[in-house]
């Protein structure tokens, strides 16, 4: 479809990239009363992907919210990336979203065909996903910004959260690195139409195939990779678990042209908050720089990070093998010995 307005032109910051830091967040959320509820088994003092709340001894709600503003120039795309993002939160919890609300800001003078785009982009995937949208709210703003709240069900005794990796695990991930790079490279006309091309099949990948082969197996923690980057979300595992983990480089899926368009120092603001807030944890060993910021950089619509016990490590890894865009092994997770929290060999 031909536009009448380029998107990313009217965002300073694009998809996950324009998220708040991992470290200011924690600040913000300083000192906010957490009221108990015996019901409430995941919350935002979790620094989780989604709440939980237990309606049944069969029945969990999995409640998450998710927008940004463009990533793409093609409403309808943009649309279609902004909810594959929001609903894989509900994946990574091991849930199966079930309803979405619209969530909507758009400047006064953006042509109305495009805001019907980007609201069909979002109906086509979550209808993908096998959820209803059933409303939503949308105000005027001077950045175009979408996304969705998203409510999904999960089994009490089966949520996944970022906190139960255990000694021993297996780390697979399932999406490669660099998206974030090469949407800036794209908002500065550096990215390749094919890099571009692989960014957008990526970023509309929705995590559910991942999520359905994952729950079959012991896996013991699962996060997805978005805006606080692969170091930031597995940090924020490390932590939860009491754990250490170790992240073999070579073995990281890294898209290509990211990985040059690093040595080049093309890289997102995101970047660098992912490194203030992560790297003090992170033993860096000898990577390169420009793998280092690969590994720091925020993804939009990224891929599952799952702990799994050792012994399914194999037989998940090869299940996932024909059904996620690039399936890996990438590390183990260790008992805590103090120091580091990652440490990259």
């Amino acid at each position: 479809m031909e536009n009448e307005v380029k998107l990313t032109k009217l965002a300073k910051c694009a998809g996950c990239g324009a998220k708040v830091g991992a470290g200011v967040l924690a600040q913000l959320l300083d000192g906010i009363q957490v009221h108990n509820d015996p019901n409430l088994l995941v919350g935002f003092d979790k620094s989780d992907d989604a709440s939980v709340y237990k309606i049944s001894d069969e029945l969990a709600l999995v409640q998450t919210v998710d927008f940004f503003p463009p990533i793409a120039d093609d409403p309808y795309l943009f649309g279609q990336i902004a909810a594959t993002n929001a609903l894989s939160d509900v994946y990574a919890m091991g849930g199966e979203p079930k309803l979405a609300l619209n969530l909507m800001c758009v400047p006064k003078d953006m042509p109305g065909e495009a805001v019907h785009q980007m609201l069909r982009g979002g109906y086509d995937k979550v209808y993908e996903a096998g959820c209803l949208i059933t409303g939503g709210h949308s105000i005027f703003d001077e950045e175009p910004k979408y996304g969705l709240a998203v409510t999904g069900f999960v089994h009490p005794d089966k949520i996944l959260t970022n906190s139960g990796a255990r000694p021993g695990d297996v780390l697979l991930l399932t999406k490669p690195l660099g998206i974030g790079i090469l949407s800036t490279a794209h908002k500065g006309e550096l990215a390749s139409q094919s890099g571009m091309e692989l960014a957008y099949r990526l970023m509309t990948t929705l995590n559910k195939a991942a999520r359905d082969v994952m729950v079959n197996f012991r896996v013991h923690a699962c996060t997805d990779v978005t805006g606080f980057s692969l170091m930031g979300h597995l940090l924020e595992m490390a932590q939860g678990s009491e754990a250490q983990a170790v992240v073999h480089v070579d073995r990281v899926d890294i898209i290509e042209e990211a990985a040059e368009l690093a040595k080049i120092g093309v890289l997102p603001e995101g970047m660098y908050r992912n490194r203030t807030f992560a790297e003090p944890s992170v033993d860096v060993g000898d990577t390169p720089l420009h793998l280092q910021d690969v590994l720091f950089d925020p993804q939009t619509a990224g891929g599952l990070l799952i702990a799994v016990d050792p012994a399914d490590a194999d037989e998940l890894l090869a299940a996932l093998t024909p059904c996620v865009p690039s399936a890996q092994r990438i590390g183990e997770v260790l008992a805590y010995p103090g120091g580091a929290r990652i440490l990259l060999r």
